[in-house]
């Protein structure tokens, strides 16, 4: 292990409500949400019928016909993210042995829209047992194997280090991104092209959310039917998105005066080995997650400023997470301001996570802490400073973010300003 520290220099974040940084950090900076019913498909069969879609024209965003036609939705977010992120940093990669250079995406379900829209195609709309294959589109293979993602990206900025896709659930936002931090931190990359993307919303995914109730039947108000940490709450708002990252060593970012979003200053990550989707209600896995990311951050829990929750609106998740912040930092954890954007956003699934890391950096980068909205009723088991409807000014310089993912997946990280810690060895 070489020490050395990780600098988030560029970034791009494509997610409901616009896309884009300005417009992305717009949004959740004024508390509005981008829920609505779904128009992607007819959802009346569904329990739930409101989704966070994101209004996205691959062609206008540079992508030929032929990449739209061999990507899935979610492939081509992330293309154009890398795009944007890279040239957003301002490093000149071919400045870079190759090999040097990698990616690590992650993402939950892959390409679940192009395996539903050619299912539907190849079965003649359910009806056939045997599919007919000769229906199928010429690239569906890629649409199997999500790592296609990775090669796209791959592809699109000249990467030709250490790739890999993460699909941890709906911590994969975190974990890809913490991976690359690792690789980075070890010396064994000096850029990575990191984030994740997910384009869930599709009949099959709608179904299975459906089945184990863990979304919102809440359908007469779409807008505000994303509720974390408020007693009303009922299930989860499903939305997609993507965000990408170009991670460097900071001292090389430095040297090239590139602008320095943030220092990825510690990251963990822990599996409840229980159950594939209930969770404990101690939380005491995130907790050890979270002490962990501490560790490794050479921090104290008093030393953070604000935590960007999992919060993703289900009853067990928000009274989990409550705990969790509670056991890893004891008293300081009814101190420090707590929200959930996905009162905004969605749930994205595998893309949330890398979102959330997005909009903690720019918290620290504008001194705002965004708002949970639609928190109008307490709940109180959920009984932290939530930050309820409306931002609020802070300057912040220590950031936790953390997901809870099915499986008893639980991620922890921590974002620095970077002259935080500059007397910190490296």
């Amino acid at each position: 292990m070489t020490g050395r520290r990780v600098a988030i220099t560029g970034m791009e974040v494509l997610a409901p409500g616009g896309l884009g940084l300005s417009r992305f950090w717009s949004l959740l900076s004024e508390g509005r949400t981008a829920t609505r019913g779904i128009t992607f498909f007819d959802a009346s069969p569904f329990r739930s019928r409101v989704a966070a879609e994101m209004d996205f024209d691959a062609e206008e965003h540079g992508l030929t016909p032929q990449e739209v036609r061999r990507m899935d939705r979610a492939a081509q977010f992330a293309v154009v993210a890398a795009r944007r992120a890279v040239a957003e940093s301002g490093v000149e990669l071919d400045a870079y042995d190759p090999h040097r250079v990698g990616v690590t995406l992650g993402s939950a379900v892959g390409a679940t829209m192009s395996l539903d829209r050619e299912y539907r195609v190849v079965s003649d709309g359910g009806r056939l047992d045997l599919v007919d294959h000769h229906y199928a589109v010429p690239h569906l293979f890629e649409a199997m194997v999500p790592s296609s993602f990775v090669a796209e990206v791959a592809w699109a900025v000249g990467a030709e280090g250490a790739s890999a896709m993460v699909s941890t659930g709906c911590t994969s936002g975190i974990d890809s991104v913490g991976h690359a931090a690792e690789l980075i931190r070890e010396g064994s990359a000096d850029v990575m092209i990191a984030g994740s993307s997910d384009a869930p919303i599709s009949p099959i995914t709608m179904a299975c959310f459906d089945a184990i109730r863990a979304t919102t039947p809440r359908t007469d108000d779409p807008a505000t039917a994303s509720r974390p940490f408020d007693a009303t709450r009922d299930g989860f708002v499903l939305g997609e998105g993507c965000a990408v990252f170009v991670l460097e060593e900071l001292d090389s970012a430095r040297r090239r005066g590139a602008h320095v979003y943030a220092e990825i200053a510690g990251y963990a990550t822990r599996s409840n080995a229980y159950h594939m989707t209930g969770l404990r209600p101690d939380g005491a896995e995130m907790a050890e997650a979270i002490r962990a990311a501490l560790t490794e951050a050479m921090l104290n829990a008093e030393d953070i400023d604000y935590i960007n929750a999992h919060g993703s609106g289900t009853k067990q998740n928000d009274r989990h997470e409550t705990a969790a912040f509670k056991t890893s930092l004891g008293e300081h954890a009814r101190r420090t301001p707590v929200s959930s954007i996905k009162s905004m956003i969605g749930h994205s699934l595998g893309a949330i996570g890398s979102l959330e890391i997005a909009a903690s950096a720019l918290a620290m980068e504008h001194g705002v802490v965004p708002p949970t909205a639609n928190l109008t009723t307490p709940d109180p088991e959920c009984d932290l400073d939530y930050v309820p409807l409306t931002a609020r000014e802070q300057t912040t310089e220590a950031v936790l973010t953390v997901g809870s993912g099915f499986g008893g997946f639980q991620s922890a990280m921590v974002l620095t300003r970077p002259d935080r810690l500059k007397g910190r060895a490296a």
